[in-house]
């Protein structure tokens, strides 16, 4: 199979462990470029967030953010969002109050909202210089957003998925991007919707698509493609749902850049 269209997860997966892309990974995204094959982002980050990366890496294709429910072409154009009705994000902010216990976070439009700020937050946009504000989250009662999530320890993240898939799985799609990242999307808005309408737009089929990826949240992806690939440091759950696809080395160990160079160049 002759393979046309990239589509590649962030973090965990395109940059390493400190929040970067390596000179390594940068090269060889640039010869494949060079050979006329689309490499895509699609990342839980938000739009602006995003778009640094994919500058840096000098690429001119869309971009998949806020995991799946947004798009831009290249002309920075927004081709869909998705966004979680005004009712159910009432019902979000009324579901879950313990705030010392979960962090709260909201995306709305370009915007990052949070209730107070915790350590460790920064590091992850320090190189994009992307920023949250610090907000009154019931400001959005009554407003749609394009996502919602939780930040916690490990376990307290496991027992809020159990209740929030309990209460809300009918409504809203609920995934990990880590264990310590749960997010609430729009109903059947993920990864896998999004690359199916990208694969469309650029009259790609998605046999002929391969996709990387770390975490939970990139399982409707990975199982949409031709070929999907797991990382080393990727979730056991995800390995284990998806038991038959190839592992390839760590984000920290250039593992996309050297799957990528052993398929195409």
């Amino acid at each position: 199979m002759q393979y046309k269209l990239i589509i590649c997860d962030m973090d965990g997966t395109l940059l390493t462990s400190n929040h970067n892309i390596s000179n390594y990974t940068k090269e060889i995204i640039n010869e494949i470029n060079k050979k006329g094959i689309t490499f895509v982002i699609a990342t839980g980050r938000p739009y602006l967030d995003a778009k640094f990366f994919r500058d840096q890496l000098g690429l001119n294709s869309f971009l998949i953010t806020s995991n799946g429910t947004v798009a831009h072409n290249a002309n920075e154009e927004k081709i869909f969002e998705e966004k979680i009705s005004s009712s159910l994000v009432n019902r979000l902010l009324d579901f879950e109050k313990d705030i010392k216990k979960y962090h709260r976070n909201i995306y709305k439009d370009n915007n990052w909202y949070i209730e107070y700020k915790i350590d460790g937050l920064d590091e992850f946009h320090a190189e994009s210089g992307y920023q949250y504000q610090i907000t009154d989250l019931n400001k959005f009662r009554d407003s749609d957003i394009t996502k919602f999530f939780y930040l916690g320890e490990e376990n307290d993240i496991e027992d809020l998925e159990k209740r929030l898939r309990n209460e809300f799985s009918e409504d809203l799609t609920v995934t990990l991007s880590s264990p310590y990242c749960l997010e609430l999307l729009k109903k059947d808005a993920h990864k896998g919707t999004a690359i199916k309408k990208i694969a469309k737009y650029l009259n790609i089929s998605l046999e002929e698509t391969i996709a990387f990826g770390d975490g939970l949240n990139d399982y409707e992806m990975l199982s949409s493609v031709g070929q999907g690939f797991i990382m080393g440091n990727g979730s056991s759950r995800l390995k284990e749902k998806l038991p038959q696809y190839e592992i390839i080395q760590t984000n920290d160990n250039d593992g996309v850049a050297k799957k990528l160079k052993e398929l195409f160049l």
